[in-house]
């Protein structure tokens, strides 16, 4: 995967599924990374190819769960986005999606206690030898600034081991959202680093793309809130309104049959930054069990039905979108 000049879709759990990968694509979204996936999942999982949907699944063995799903429209830009505390695990585990997807990440960033409970995410951080396991095999990776003043000496070290490109995040584990993110200190990892850094961290605007390349000095931009609100922040033209995104975002949903929970989920998080979960809308959708349920309320039950009753294979799939 080419990461120079690249504007690139977070990995974020439950939103970061086929449909808003796709819908942020649309905008202009050159890279989508995928929510991410515990590699003690996947490797429980087999192949599936859904040709009604158009899509390859990964199905949990034995069920109906689909872990991943991903189409061949999204092949050369789509990163899977693997958390892993393992390196012989995570090396199955890509082995299992590899095919499928344009490059594999492993997650060093998410402060979630979750993911350091499980010796993931930030957890790596404080593991250099479990790191050079893990990278030996390749990957890519996301990084959030440690606490303690070595963050340019780990991005070195992650460097000689032979990754591709390293997406820095400009916060520290223990910040959140609302602490300004450290631009200055990502241009710290970019002056010592020759592979591509991937700046992250206060990219709410379109101009915010530029702005941070600059401050940086990064190859690309990657941005979550900024995209969860209104996935048009990828559009050069400007952002669309939240509402339009809103439906097309559901009529995604609606096409690739996503998981109603998390569809639910994305939506309640554009709404909660626009507006308020409290009114009728947000009652409502805590209220649908189904995706016919979201249709019905949004006035696209037309398109439901559309979709539901004319399941179009693969190669027709590019008419609807």
């Amino acid at each position: 995967m080419d990461y120079q000049n690249k504007l690139v879709l977070a990995p974020m759990v439950r939103v970061g599924t086929l449909s808003f990968r796709m819908l942020a694509a649309e905008y202009g979204a050159d890279i989508t990374y995928g929510e991410e996936i515990i590699d003690h999942k996947l490797v429980k999982c087999e192949r599936r190819s859904n040709v009604a949907a158009g899509t390859t699944e990964f199905v949990e063995k034995g069920t109906d769960n689909v872990v991943f799903s991903t189409c061949d429209e999204e092949r050369n830009r789509v990163v899977f986005q693997m958390g892993t505390s393992n390196a012989v695990r995570a090396l199955k585990a890509a082995e299992i999606v590899c095919n499928d997807v344009a490059a594999v990440d492993i997650n060093m960033g998410c402060p979630k206690a979750f993911s350091i409970q499980g010796g993931m995410g930030a957890a790596l951080l404080s593991k250099p030898e479990l790191i050079h396991d893990v990278w030996l095999c390749g990957f890519s990776c996301i990084l959030y600034m440690p606490c303690f003043h070595n963050t340019v000496e780990l991005a070195r070290r992650i460097e000689k081991l032979g990754v591709p490109a390293l997406a820095v995040h400009g916060r520290k584990i223990a910040d959140r959202p609302r602490d300004p993110a450290k631009w200055d200190e990502i241009a710290d990892v970019v002056a010592a680093l020759s592979i591509p850094v991937i700046a992250n961290g206060d990219v709410l605007e379109y101009d915010d793309f530029s702005r941070i390349k600059t401050a940086t000095g990064a190859a690309s931009v990657m941005v979550a809130r900024g995209a969860m609100w209104n996935a048009s922040i990828f559009s050069p033209k400007g952002k669309s309104h939240w509402e339009d995104v809103k439906k097309a975002y559901l009529r995604k949903s609606i096409l690739w049959n996503n998981d109603v929970k998390s569809t639910k989920y994305t939506i309640k998080e554009m709404i909660a930054h626009h507006s308020c979960l409290e009114l009728p809308e947000g009652k409502s959708i805590n209220k649908a069990d189904t995706l016919e349920d979201l249709a019905q309320l949004y006035q696209l039950e037309d398109y439901y039905w559309t979709v539901k009753n004319n399941r179009p294979l693969a190669h027709d799939l590019h008419c609807i979108l």
